[in-house]
């Protein structure tokens, strides 16, 4: 077997090898787009960054630290500066919506640059069917919205405990 029989196609033919479409005839263009194509289509989901930090555009504000313990879970949102009044928490099918609105007080012609944010947010955080619906309770304090969901006597009896072997 010869080297000239390992390649699809002769220096002189005109065949245009199945392995190449439209103008991709060089090899290492080919590759570079599929690199570049892959790369794109893995960081897609991560949304683009901000010149001024999370927005409620990308879906991460408010900010929210999740505690659960085999009781409750407590959700703690950061919204500073919001009035609570502007505040709403909503517990629907184990989906928990926070969403309000951070309205400007005054227009002001003289401002030249602001990186405060002013308008609608929502955020919604799965759950599951494990929280009493009944006994879910929300305060505000000091910027920070607290919502504490107790669990269900059926999710805290799941609740398994299991023993760590530590001989090995």
């Amino acid at each position: 077997m010869s080297v000239r029989d390992l390649i699809p196609w002769s220096r002189g033919s005109s065949q245009v090898p199945s392995v190449y479409r439209g103008d991709d005839m060089d090899p290492f263009l080919s590759l570079h787009r599929n690199v570049n194509r892959l790369f794109d289509e893995v960081f897609r989901g991560f949304g683009s960054p901000s010149l001024f930090g999370d927005t409620p555009f990308n879906g991460t504000w408010p900010h929210v630290e999740i505690e659960e313990n085999d009781n409750e879970i407590r959700i703690t949102a950061e919204v500073p500066g919001i009035d609570p009044d502007a505040v709403e928490v909503l517990l629907e099918d184990g989906v928990l919506t926070l969403r309000g609105e951070n309205k400007k007080e005054a227009e002001d012609k003289d401002r030249r640059f602001s990186e405060r944010y002013y308008g609608r947010f929502e955020r919604r955080l799965s759950l599951g069917r494990q929280v009493d619906e009944d006994k879910v309770a929300a305060t505000f304090k000091n910027g920070l919205l607290t919502v504490t969901l107790p669990k269900t006597e059926k999710a805290r009896a799941n609740v398994k405990r299991i023993a760590i072997d530590r001989t090995k």
